[in-house]
């Protein structure tokens, strides 16, 4: 017999260094006694009865009955001393009897030393690794179908009972709490009742039994013995400090325990001395120091995660090959600390490496490039060997090698090698000589096509297996399937034939996967061995031939038992995306996954390198955008802001590939849009967008309004010829498909903004590209994609997805039919056949996790399907494989998704999958798409509706867009609107856009802003027809004959007088371009809840100081009018275009100073000119006789010198002369439409006839002095003298230059009043008329006026004695004229009584005629319209008693001499006017001016800048009326009848009048009588047939709309004594005086709407993080697809059904937010809170913030600071002290007005904002915020922007933003310039703070919830 001593040595255990002492008190701690006793050896005695011998324990071998399941090769020569002890403490247990659990750190040891003892005792084993899909099914019984009936196989537990084998369980931490209860009382009492009805009894009853009874008795009782050899060895993590979940108490107590820590540190060291020979022994010391020194207490305390030990001789194996490689950088590879550790764990890493000095120095070299690749020497199959350069030299290795060719490398391919890429490969190469390897980047930057290329280099056919969350274990590894008889069989996942076969598999995405499902695949990876489901083993290679050799069996009979070598090149490559450094979600690189792999760091491209891959790849790119579009991306790369980085993940390389493919094919295309269209800028949260635009102008990457304007004015078409389909400038042929029912066919109205849409997605389309759509809902993607394939002919799937989509969905439907199971293709696979596209509808409803797996479709094109098929690329990939679908070369897929982020809520679809896609944002049509869409859905509703509901609807998607509303009110809505209008035309617009904001009714403060906003476009929702409100009329005097005008019969020569023109050529002086500046107009509807005759108002945005001086209209066609109004204080002109919503302004400052003091106060009118000088104007300033010619079309000024220098009007008199001397010149812009004007000097005696086109003055010298000029026609000009007012007539010729005389004829006039028996009126009486037209009356308006049928030449004119007088005959016929007037009661002038308004500032003016008269004749509406202050207005006749009339800028006065009646109509006060009350009243008597607007329209606009359009004229009035009553609609007040039409049979006889009943009784149908309701052919109301509707007059009794709407009185009463009466309770609850609550009121009341908005959004992230999970294995629920099988073999747990999701065990706790506010309370708030409120908006903002957060404290717990003179840290609110009512509420708002009312001055904003952001992270929370409040005016305490920026980023867990309250000057937009995009706000109007505060906790908060 002989003996065989294994030695297991443990080195020389000489003394390590002390500190190593130090780290690892544990070198063999428990085994003391052992230790001293020397070393322990174990003895293997063969024989018959062969004994194994540890130390002291004996145990005796018994002869495996199926030796095939003993473990192989895990024996080394040298066993460590510390095994040794552990081998001998199982024996120990094992000869007890006792179940054994091995607890210790991850990593393969443990398995090891239990495979090590079986292999020792000669055991079989039932190895099972639990995760966390195992179920009891897994551990007892499966059923399976064999021919058509259900039977069970037994599983691992229960094989290993019977047959006496030895179970070894791996990773109990990992299942499911209920699973392993299973095998409690097999653990105990070796008993357990199976589900087939068997029964296991432990070895000592069931052979006592057999004492008893007979062996076949017990088999009928199906009594089976649990061998005494079965033994059950527990393998676990400890789980407080490893997360999983924690050993279940019962169960615990069944294991006995071993602590199997990793090995001691001196035998670690003799083993790596016996692998690492070439490197010195002191760096392998070094090495495992460090790495010790990172696992100890101390470094799991700094939350560092443990070093994987048992890597290490992977690493020392690599620096074996490369002795002279950094060793820093191999431990990189083993723990890639700089990917997974935030700071201060790098740091202390780093620390460690360098107190170990492995940091690297100089001398440590990294390898460069691989340079050759070749097949080892023929006797080593599937090795190659590789040659890689590092530094001078070159090593070369063996690594194992692919089944395929080897390629001869290097070689060029499509792959472009970089000298970062070229490292890559060769770092991977090190790594694959000796383990699996993890390569770790970002989104995009090349993961898989590094390897790709890496599997190509060494020649391995891929396998690539996209990983979702929901995957299991068994779709890793098995799934089910039916064979065809029905039988249930077992299908070998892609990764087990890879396995099998030597392929490369990619594992992609393992950071999505659940870490529990993980756990099967770590003895596939450490051990190379598997055990399947269906008891299938793979084995490594050698214990493979091993087995073979010592069983003596051919590879058939192995296969026969299911056993199945792992082919030797097989690896394993898994790609991830870098673990979020601080996020709440769990790490999943942790100590267990580092174990597994080697990392590689997959760094995005530097600059130059991404250039060279742009170039190559793209070889005719413009390369100076692809500069830029580079230096942006790295720009953004390189931040440390967050949201920067944010937008840097959509700019991977992949993304910036695409760009450059789109710019090379369209060169003309703007970079900016490209930009902009790969972030989806769109839909950006405001900060990020803010950060982009400023990043983008940074790298000067702009985009000019010209370009916008060019895209917007470029002609979109799409046509089709002979088979091309050319959409814009775009074109691709026709597609040809036979299947015609696929292709989509759809109404679809073309629009320029839709065309672009479509323009842009075929130029991806045809590069290849997948679409993905993104926009609110209803902007019309479906009908976009629809109309796009319809166009092409293309077939399209269609999938719509939701919550509940899981992959099986997307790709098979599994079903049974007849017992078997078969496969229906989804509409993805159906696509990928037949090559259709793929439209995938609402893609962000469905989980990501889901949708993910389109991502290996779109890149590799390949994806395995659940019945095994795949989808491969191309043919090349098929060689005969059989179940491979090739993807048709015309598949692709359009995704279409909701925009991310509230309210939609979905999943972050392009967050995920953005990058694959070319992604389009689809947004609202322009509003002329718009527009012409709605006419085509709506051609008979009239335009201005549409135009209306355009306008509102844009505005209220810009508000959704700021934020202000919640939901995006889309195109979808407006087409619902429009076609219920075009249907039933009857009905009111008011009452069909409830049919949208109905849903809003019930929110009030949403309700608000709609109703403001429709009202704005004059939408009258909520009118009611009767609400006309037209100014009350009075009547007009009659009119009397007032006698002639004679002209003076030319015969007497002293009456006629020639005067003489001369004519001059003008000097021009310019042209000088001035800014002209746009600005946004509010333009109001004003005929909304009521109609009155004003019809819309919007306000100029003039400065306090300014007031307006003149206001002139083009006199153009209606629509396009334009409005000129000039202010003089300083010099302005504001023009619009009277129907949009945007005005320019052109500062005239410079050219008109302003003087000090009174002396000169400029007064400027304008005159517009026409065609073809439209859009000049002239403009005149009145006391200096400026003229000049502005240019509104591009700014050009030029300045007209009228007369030559030495006729210039004397210099300006001395500032004493008094200033009422001074005269004035005028200008006559009456024809300046024909570009003519007339200026004259009062009391001067020249007219200067400037005529524009010619560059001519005409001058005609008077024989009389001016006082006014009218210009009644053009060739007839009446002139009034200065002292006497007598009146003169001036003809000249039409066609001045052609008469070489030039001279005009001047009549003297005179008036002869009727001879009615009073005297001879005396000259001094002639008065002067305010106005006088220039034009005629029509014949109808003056045969009206005048009471008579009168046709001749008249004029209209009106002075301070009558409303109107018209003169007939003048000035044509030179025969006497008639004049008619209509007389006031008393003159205007006399009444110069003070007015009521005290502010009113007409009546302190001393004496002179005010400069603007406001009067203005309408001739088309025979009116006269003048404005007059209210004291000459009869407010008594206009109001009743008891009304105070309004405050007003003055009335207008209609004169309507049509009608003979007046009305008074008062134009509302202006907002703000300016202080200088004596000017401003010598411009007008009524704080308003006046202008006609067409021919029937007129235009006011008040001294504030207040601008109204009135409508006057009777017929338009009423025609309006009529359009705004069918806007509400009718349907108020009659009553609806519901009739059923039954064909009476009886036919429509032919239509007739009908009896009339002599009576008039009412009669109801019949058919009979005339007037009655509801019958046939008779005239009457509601029947058929009749010929028209005849009232009889029969009164209907019906109770108004209004009454019935109306509550009681005394409900009303009730309700609000109810609420008064809870009210003052509250307050007495809570200790609040009622003065207290209003002046809190003041506070919330206005943040309400913010408070509320907010309040919704965080409800909202309540819900979506409260959204449940599918659970499966459930005995109840739906049934679970993947589990069909089982539920044919009859298993229980096979639905799934939602749930709350248990937290991952181990997963942080969920921490809430913590923000903090830090407020201003300096001195400076209070000082200039009377300047801008400053301090009442900083008390808002903190009402708004403690109102918003209450009740979700457990969410965001919040402070609030405040800062000033005083100190940087004044404790407002303390996040535990919160306060919970309006009265603790009120109390904080109290102490900061008190405190900014007494502090001292200073200004701590920066230490303020430094001690929040240090103090705030103290506190464990998920994120943290800190939003200063502070005003600008930093420079003032010497603090620079630069140094507040850097505050701002000191952390970059917290998120700062910084706010700014008024400032003084520009300071704060200076400040923002300098500060970090997207950190800082600028509030000038303070009502922005609560916005903005909004806006902050949307963008940021939401992305991260």
């Amino acid at each position: 017999m002989q003996s065989r001593v294994l030695y297991l040595s443990g080195g020389a255990g000489a003394p390590a260094a002390r500190r190593v002492r130090l780290l690892l008190r544990q070198v063999l701690g428990g085994d003391a006694a052992a230790a001293r006793s020397g070393r322990l050896e174990v003895r293997a005695l063969h024989g018959k009865g062969d004994t194994v011998t540890i130390g002291d324990v004996s145990f005796k071998l018994k002869t495996p009955k199926n030796p095939e399941f003993v473990p192989q090769n895990y024996m080394t020569d040298s066993l460590a001393q510390a095994v040794v002890h552990h081998l001998r403490w199982i024996m120990q247990k094992d000869l007890l009897g006792q179940d054994v659990f091995l607890i210790g750190p991850p990593g393969p040891l443990r398995r090891s030393i239990a495979m090590q003892y079986l292999e020792l005792t000669k055991r079989e084993v039932e190895y099972i690794a639990l995760s966390r899909d195992t179920t009891e099914t897994d551990l007892k019984q499966r059923r399976e179908i064999r021919d058509g009936s259900a039977f069970y196989l037994d599983q691992c537990a229960v094989r290993a009972a019977t047959e006496g084998r030895i179970l070894v369980l791996e990773g109990l931490e990992k299942a499911e709490r209920n699973v392993l209860p299973v095998l409690n009382n097999l653990l105990e009492n070796r008993e357990m009742q199976l589900e087939d009805g068997r029964f296991l009894m432990s070895a000592e009853r069931y052979d006592k039994l057999l004492q008893s009874h007979t062996k076949s008795e017990l088999d009928a009782w199906k009594i089976v013995r649990v061998s005494e050899d079965f033994r059950v060895i527990a393998l676990g993590l400890p789980v407080p400090k490893y997360s999983g979940n924690p050993l279940d108490p019962p169960l615990r107590s069944r294991f006995q325990a071993r602590d199997v820590y990793h090995l001691p540190f001196k035998d670690h060291l003799q083993l790596l001395y016996s692998i690492g020979s070439n490197i010195s022994t002191e760096r392998i010391s070094q090495l495992l120091s460090f790495a010790t020194t990172l696992c100890s207490q101390e470094s799991s305390t700094l939350g560092l995660p443990d070093f994987p030990l048992d890597s290490l001789s992977a690493a020392v194996q690599i620096l074996d090959s490369f002795p002279m490689m950094s060793v820093q950088h191999v431990i990189d590879r083993l723990y890639p600390y700089n990917v997974f550790l935030g700071k201060e764990g790098r740091t202390a890493v780093k620390d460690a490496l360098k107190r170990f000095e492995l940091h690297d120095s100089k001398s440590h070299l990294l390898p460069q490039k691989i340079t050759k690749v070749e097949s080892a020497h023929r006797n080593k199959p599937f090795k190659a060997d590789v040659t890689v350069q590092i530094g001078e030299k070159e090593v070369t290795f063996q690594v194992p090698a692919g089944t395929a060719l080897l390629k001869n490398y290097p070689r060029s391919d499509t792959f472009i090698k970089t000298s970062s890429h070229n490292q890559l490969l060769a770092e991977m190469m090190q790594s694959h000589m000796v383990k699996d390897m993890c390569l770790i980047g970002g989104k995009g930057c090349g993961k898989t096509v590094i390897a790709k290329e890496f599997a190509d280099i060494l020649g391995y056919s891929i396998e690539p297996i996209m990983l979702y969350q929901d995957m299991t274990a068994r779709d890793l590894l098995q799934q089910r399937y039916t064979l065809p008889n029905g039988d249930t069989a077992w299908r070998p996942s892609p990764l087990v034939t890879a396995a099998l076969e030597g392929k490369l598999v990619i594992l992609d995405g393992i950071h999505r996967i659940n870490p529990g499902t993980l756990a099967v695949l770590q003895r596939l990876i450490h051990d190379r061995e598997l055990t399947l489901y269906d008891g299938t083993r793979l084995l490594r290679e050698d214990r493979y031939q091993n087995l073979k050799e010592e069983l003596q069996i051919s590879e058939e009979k192995l296969q026969e038992r299911s056993i199945f070598p792992i082919h030797p090149s097989f690896r394993i490559v898994v790609l991830a995306e870098p673990p979020v450094i601080g996020s709440s979600t769990q790490q999943w690189l942790g100590p267990e996954f580092l174990t597994l792999f080697l990392f590689h760091n997959v760094r995005s491209l530097s600059k130059s390198e991404e250039i060279e891959v742009i170039k190559k790849m793209i070889p005719n790119v413009p390369s100076v955008a692809v500069e830029q579009l580079l230096s942006l991306t790295h720009k953004l790369r390189e931040t440390n802001d967050t949201t920067a980085q944010s937008l840097a993940s959509s700019l991977s390389t992949r993304q910036l590939l695409r760009i450059c493919r789109r710019l090379s094919q369209h060169p003309d295309e703007s970079l900016y849009y490209a930009v902009n269209k790969a972030c989806l800028s769109r839909f950006l949260p405001n900060l990020a967008r803010s950060a982009l635009h400023k990043n983008l102008q940074d790298c000067g990457i702009e985009t000019s309004p010209d370009e916008t304007k060019k895209l917007e004015e470029k002609h979109y078409t799409c046509e089709i010829n002979n088979g091309i389909l050319k959409i814009g400038s775009v074109s691709i042929p026709i597609y040809d498909s036979a299947e015609k029912m696929k292709v989509p066919d759809v109404l679809f109205y073309e629009n320029a903004q839709h065309m672009m849409v479509m323009e842009d997605m075929l130029k991806d389309f045809l590069l290849g590209e997948h679409l993905l759509l993104v926009g609110n809902q209803g902007v019309g993607k479906n009908k976009v994609v629809d109309r796009f394939l319809h166009l092409l002919n293309r077939p399209r799937e269609y999938l719509q997805l939701h919550r509940d989509t899981t992959v099986q969905s997307l790709t098979l439907q599994p079903s049974v039919k007849d017992g078997l199971i078969i496969y229906e293709d989804s509409p993805l696979v159906r696509a990928v056949k037949f090559g259709r596209i793929l439209v995938i509808d609402e893609a962000d409803k469905a989980p990501t996790n889901v949708t993910c797996i389109l991502k290996t479709l779109v890149e590799s094109g390949e994806m395995v399907l659940s019945d095994g098929r795949r989808i491969v690329a191309n043919n090349a990939h098929v060689e005969g494989r059989e179940n491979v679908i090739v993807i048709h070369p015309d598949f692709r897929m359009i995704v279409l998704a909701n925009r991310p982020g509230f309210p939609f809520l979905g999943n972050d679809f392009f967050g995920t999958l953005g990058d694959i896609f070319s992604c389009h944002a689809v947004d609202n049509p322009k509003p002329e798409s718009e527009l012409a869409m709605l006419r085509q859905y709506g051609p008979d509703v009239p335009e201005q509706i549409l135009q209306k509901l355009v306008a509102a609807f844009g505005e209220l998607r810009s508000l959704a867009d700021q934020g202000i509303i919640n939901y995006p009110y889309s195109t979808r809505e407006v087409v619902n609107i429009v076609k219920h209008l075009q249907k039933f035309p009857t009905e009111g617009l008011a009452s069909v856009v409830r049919n949208v904001f109905d849903f809003d009714s019930y929110n009030n403060e949403m309700r608000e802003i709609l109703i403001n906003t429709l009202h704005k476009y004059g939408i009258p929702i909520g009118a009611k027809p009767t609400n006309v409100q037209l100014a009350k009329e009075l009547p007009l005097p009659d009119h009397k004959f007032m006698g002639y005008w004679k002209v003076t019969e030319p015969g007497n020569a002293q009456q006629k007088l020639l005067c003489p023109t001369e004519t001059q050529k003008i000097d021009v002086k310019g042209p000088v371009y001035l800014n002209i500046q746009g600005f946004p107009l509010e333009r109001h509807e004003a005929r909304s809840l009521s109609f009155t005759e004003q019809l819309a108002f919007w306000t100029l945005p003039l400065e306090e100081v300014n007031f307006v001086c003149d206001v002139a209209v083009t006199k153009e066609e209606e629509a396009e009018n334009v409005l000129y109004v000039t202010a003089c204080n300083p010099v302005s002109l504001f023009f619009m275009n009277v129907s949009s919503n945007s005005g320019y302004f052109v500062d005239l400052y410079d050219l008109f100073p302003r003087t000090v003091g009174s002396v000169w106060q400029p007064f400027v009118t304008v005159a517009p000119l026409g065609n073809p000088l439209k859009g000049q104007v002239v403009l005149h300033e009145e006391e200096s006789n400026v003229v000049l010619l502005l240019d509104t079309n591009n700014g050009a000024l030029r300045h007209l010198l009228l007369l030559p220098a030495d006729q210039e009007s004397p210099k300006r008199s001395s500032w004493w002369s008094s200033k009422e001397e001074r005269s004035n010149y005028k200008m006559c812009r009456e024809f300046s439409h024909k570009n003519w004007l007339v200026f004259y000097k009062e009391a001067g005696n020249r007219l200067i006839v400037l005529d524009v086109l010619e560059g001519q003055t005409h001058t005609i010298s008077l024989p009389i002095n001016l006082k006014s000029v009218f210009l009644v026609a053009e060739d007839r000009w009446l002139l009034v003298e200065n002292e006497t007012n007598q009146k003169f007539l001036l003809t000249k010729q039409a066609n001045m230059e052609a008469e070489d005389s030039g001279v005009c004829q001047l009549y003297a006039m005179s008036e002869e009043p009727a001879d009615m028996g009073f005297g001879l009126t005396t000259a001094s009486e002639l008065c002067v008329p305010h106005a006088v037209s220039s034009d005629q009356l029509s014949s109808e308006n003056l045969s009206a006026a005048v009471g008579q049928k009168i046709i001749s030449p008249n004029r209209v004119f009106s002075d301070e004695h009558n409303y109107a007088t018209i003169v007939i005959g003048f000035p044509d016929l030179l025969s006497p004229s008639e004049v008619y007037s209509w007389k006031r009661n008393s003159s205007l002038s006399c009444k110069r009584a003070s007015p009521s308004d005290p502010f009113y500032y007409g009546a302190q003016r001393k004496k002179g005629a005010a400069k603007q008269t406001n009067c203005v004749t309408l001739l088309a509406s025979n009116q006269i319209v003048r404005i007059l202050a209210p004291g000459d207005v009869p407010l008594k006749d206009i109001y009743p008693k008891d009304v105070t009339p309004p405050q007003a800028a003055g009335y207008l006065e209609v004169t309507d001499l049509n009608a003979k009646k007046i009305k008074y109509i008062a134009i509302p006060r202006s907002q703000s006017l300016s202080p200088y009350t004596a000017w401003l009243s010598k411009i007008s008597d009524a704080d308003a001016l006046l202008a006609p607007l067409g021919k029937v329209g007129l235009v006011s606009v008040d001294m504030g800048g207040g601008v109204r359009l009135w409508e006057t004229g009777l017929e338009s009035l009423q025609r309006s009326l009529q359009d705004w009553r069918n806007m509400i609609g009718q349907e108020d007040g009659h009553p609806v009848q519901i009739t059923i039409q039954r064909d009476s049979g009886l036919d429509v006889s032919s239509p007739k009048h009908g009896k009339v009943d002599p009576d008039n009784m009412p009669h109801v149908g019949g058919n009979t009588w005339a007037g009655g309701t509801g019958g046939r052919d008779t005239a009457g109301l509601g029947g058929k047939g009749g010929p028209y509707r005849l009232d009889a007059g029969h009164r209907v009794y019906q109770i108004s709309q209004a009454e019935k709407d109306a509550v009681p009185e005394e409900v009303k009463r009730a309700a609000r004594e109810m609420g008064e009466k809870a009210f003052k309770q509250r307050l007495k609850e809570i200790q609040m005086s009622e003065y207290d609550a209003s002046t809190y009121e003041r506070f919330s009341g206005a943040v309400r709407r913010q408070v509320q908005s907010l309040r919704i959004i965080l409800d909202n992230l309540q819900a979506k993080g409260k959204e449940r999970h599918w659970l499966r294995h459930q005995a109840v629920g739906e049934l679970d697809d993947a589990k069909i099988i089982d539920g044919l073999t009859g298993e229980k747990a096979i639905y799934k059904r939602r749930g709350e999701l248990e937290p991952q065990p181990g997963s942080p706790q969920q921490k809430p937010k913590r923000l903090r506010l830090v407020v201003d309370v300096s001195g400076s708030m209070y000082r200039f809170n009377g300047v801008d409120g400053r301090l009442e908006r900083s008390m808002e903002a903190v009402c708004m913030v403690m109102e918003a957060f209450e009740n979700y404290e457990h969410k965001f717990k919040y402070d609030i600071v405040g800062h000033s003179g005083d100190g940087f840290d004044i404790a407002l609110v303390g996040s535990d002290k919160v306060p919970k009512n309006n009265k603790q509420r009120l109390e904080i708002l109290k102490t900061m007005h008190a405190h900014a009312q007494f502090c001292m001055s200073g200004d701590h904003t920066l230490e303020g904002t430094e001690h929040a952001i240090r103090e705030i992270t103290k506190e464990e929370a998920d994120e943290y915020f800190v939003i200063v409040l502070s005003d600008a005016n930093l420079e003032r305490y010497g603090i620079r922007p630069s140094r507040f920026a850097q505050v701002l980023t000191t952390n970059a867990q917290v998120n700062a933003f910084a706010i700014f309250i008024g400032s003084l000057g520009d300071q704060a937009d200076r400040l923002q310039r300098m500060l970090p995009a997207g950190r800082s706000f600028i509030a000038m109007d303070t009502k922005e703070i609560p916005q903005i505060l909004q806006q902050i906790f949307t963008s940021t908060m939401l992305s991260s919830a």
